[in-house]
């Protein structure tokens, strides 16, 4: 795979064998990223689970303390006063069956986050097979299906961050701007990893964080010392 010069050069401060702590891989991921805009830093963690079986999904969502740098566009399914509190909470979109209408005629996806009331779920149910491959269908877990539709929109608009494992086992999960700064970017990194922790399975054997990796979008993966965080 060909990288550009500007990528290499970064790589080469970047020990591939060692695992850094999580001050050094944040100062490492900030001083590597060398794009002209405001990279984004994503942090990727593969687990020792089995993704397949469902009493080993991890999923949660969490506020983190310095959000991620991004306002997400928020689409409310709700009717009558929980429409009025999901506007006023400042989502993006608010609507029902006129909003299920347009994503299916118009193929219309300017929004990142779907939050539903609880009584709305049969409605939103049928953009399943739309909504669901790209991971955005609403989940109780994900604490985007909720009679507090205020709280929702509010956290979500405060920086909050769904983590959810992949098919291979991994969260790839955004924790913040190059712009940041490195201790920002420790502080989100830090409580991103404690609720993963938490959200460890019962049924999860062995090793339980197998690799933790943080990258800027166009920077070298730095590898972060994922036993002191257990």
């Amino acid at each position: 795979m060909f990288r550009g010069k500007k990528y290499q050069e970064s790589a080469k401060q970047v020990d591939k064998a060692a695992l850094y702590d999580t001050a050094e891989a944040m100062g490492l991921v900030v001083k590597t990223a060398t794009a002209k805009f405001d990279e984004t830093v994503e942090l990727h963690v593969k687990l020792g689970v089995d993704s397949r079986h469902a009493d080993q999904q991890v999923r949660g969502a969490i506020v983190l303390p310095h959000g991620t740098g991004k306002t997400s566009r928020v689409l409310v399914f709700a009717k009558g006063d929980k429409a009025d509190e999901a506007r006023a909470a400042g989502a993006d979109y608010v609507g029902d069956m006129d909003m299920v209408e347009k994503i299916q005629k118009e193929n219309w996806f300017d929004f990142d986050v779907v939050v539903a009331t609880p009584d709305m779920m049969g409605v939103v149910g049928r953009l399943g097979k739309v909504l669901g491959p790209k991971g955005l269908m609403p989940s109780p877990k994900a604490g985007t299906v909720s009679p507090d539709v205020t709280k929702a929109v509010s956290e979500i608009k405060a920086g909050k961050v769904e983590y959810r494992l992949d098919k291979t086992n991994i969260i790839h999960c955004p924790i913040g701007k190059v712009s940041f700064g490195a201790e920002k970017l420790a502080e989100n990194f830090t409580a991103i990893m404690g609720a993963i922790v938490k959200a460890k399975p019962a049924a999860a054997k062995g090793q339980y964080i197998k690799s933790c990796v943080v990258a800027s979008t166009m920077g070298p993966g730095v590898k972060v010392n994922a036993a002191k965080l257990v």
